[in-house]
């Protein structure tokens, strides 16, 4: 059994992104070496997220006015969370929809993924550096 650890690092200049990172993390996989195994994918901050799906613009816009329309950022007197001073209570209620992590089969040194999954970082507090953990362990 071996294991691998990368970091990836995200700024995105907008304060909500999605970031699509299946080829960071596949190449990730070749430098592991491992061939058959698992991978965790997960963002290490309490707004951001990491999920997979269609990588489809219609869908990431569909995404952005759902979660608006269930976590708005504004008014941010809404939230309790923002009375110390944040602006950001949205954002860690939108990571909470969208998840932390992800785990992935790895088969044969590749994703085994269903035909149009990928995987992404969302951001939903950007405009500063935040870091994505990919974690594989197998053989």
């Amino acid at each position: 059994m071996k294991s691998y650890r990368k970091e990836l690092w995200f700024q995105v200049p907008t304060r909500r992104e999605f970031v699509h990172i299946t080829p960071q993390v596949e190449e990730c996989i070749r430098e592991s070496g491992i061939t058959n195994g698992l991978v965790l994918v997960n963002a290490m901050h309490i707004t951001a997220s990491v999920f997979i799906n269609d990588n489809e613009y219609g869908l990431h816009h569909d995404y952005e006015k759902w979660l608006e329309t269930l976590a708005p950022h504004a008014p941010i007197q809404q939230y309790r969370h923002n009375d110390t001073g944040e602006d950001n209570a949205d954002a860690h209620l939108k990571r909470q929809i969208m998840g932390r992590e992800v785990v992935v089969a790895i088969t044969d040194g590749h994703l085994d993924f269903g035909t149009w999954e990928r995987i992404f970082y969302g951001e939903f507090d950007g405009r500063r550096r935040k870091r994505v953990l990919v974690k594989i362990i197998g053989e």
